[in-house]
């Protein structure tokens, strides 16, 4: 029994989506500052772009596939960024404060023309408010 063109059409369509959404569902699951997995996913992305290149322009999936995921798996691990400093993301306790852990620092010296600073919650209805 033979497949309509149609038939095909739509089973690749749904495998090329499954695959994407499979693929986006894993990206989540990496440490963005390990050179090693960077490598491994520049890499996975490198050959198959370089396959599907390869094959798209008449020359060999194989060999797209190699030269695109050693230039990926280079990029990838060429590329790895720093880590952020140990305090930006709140000590690790989950709250992300920013570089000062939720506590801003106190204003410079003379910020309030030697008057005491407002307190807490105060509003004066001025300009800007």
């Amino acid at each position: 029994m033979t497949m309509s063109m149609n038939a095909r059409r739509a089973r690749r369509i749904g495998l090329t989506g499954a695959v994407i959404v499979t693929a986006l569902g894993l990206a989540g699951c990496t440490n963005p500052y390990s050179p090693t997995q960077r490598a491994l996913g520049g890499g996975a992305i490198g050959a198959g772009a370089g396959a599907a290149i390869g094959a798209a322009t008449g020359g060999s999936p194989a060999a797209g596939a190699l030269i695109g995921g050693a230039v990926g798996a280079l990029g990838g691990a060429l590329t790895t960024p720093q880590p952020p400093p140990p305090g930006y993301y709140n000590g690790g306790n989950g709250n992300q404060g920013g570089y000062y852990n939720n506590n801003p620092p106190p204003p410079p010296p003379g910020y309030y023309n030697n008057n005491p600073p407002p307190p807490p919650g105060y509003y004066n209805g001025g300009p800007g408010y």
